[in-house]
C-alpha cells in the first residue's frame, strides 16, 4: 500500500499542485506533497489554475514551489509525474526509483499532461479536467 505519494512537474506552480490537492482529498491520511524539477522555488500556484481550483472548491493557498531533488526519491512510496520526459529525468537521477514513479495519467490512456504554463484559460481548464479524472483514476486503482 502506499502511504505517502510526491506529484511532480516542472515549476511546480500549475499541475503537481492541484494534482497534490485533489488527491489529498481523495486520501486526507495520506502524506501527499509535490514538487518541480526545475521549480520557481517559494512561488504560489498560477493565478488561472487557482481561480479554476476555487470554482471547484479547492484552495491551492499557502502552496509555495519546492525544488524536487533525489532525496525526495526515497521519502515517497509513488511518484506521479506529468510528462514522460519527467519520469526520464527522475530515473537519470535517482535510478532506483524507476519502479515506483509512474505518470498521474497512467490510467488515463498513459497519457502526458501538458504544461499550460503561458497558454489561454480554455488550456488551464482542460488540464485541470484531466488532471481532476486521472486522480479520481489513482484514488479507483488504490483502494483496491
Amino acid at each position: 500500500m502506499f502511504n505517502s505519494i510526491l506529484v511532480v512537474c516542472i515549476g511546480n506552480i500549475c499541475r503537481s499542485p492541484i494534482g497534490e490537492r485533489l488527491l489529498k482529498i481523495q486520501f486526507p491520511n495520506k502524506t501527499i506533497e509535490s514538487a518541480g524539477l526545475k521549480a520557481v522555488v517559494d512561488h504560489p500556484v498560477e493565478k488561472t489554475i487557482t481561480e479554476i481550483a476555487l470554482q471547484h472548491g479547492i484552495s491551492v493557498s499557502g502552496h509555495k514551489a519546492k525544488q524536487f531533488n533525489a532525496q525526495l526519491c526515497h521519502q515517497y512510496d509513488l511518484i506521479l509525474v506529468m510528462e514522460k520526459r519527467h519520469m526520464e529525468m527522475i530515473n537519470h537521477l535517482s535510478p532506483e526509483t524507476s519502479g515506483k514513479t509512474m505518470l498521474f495519467g497512467h490510467w488515463n490512456n498513459q497519457s502526458d499532461i501538458a504544461d499550460p504554463y503561458g497558454k489561454s484559460r480554455r488550456m488551464f481548464e482542460l488540464i485541470y479536467q484531466q488532471l481532476s479524472e486521472s486522480a479520481d483514476m489513482w484514488a479507483k486503482v488504490l483502494r483496491h
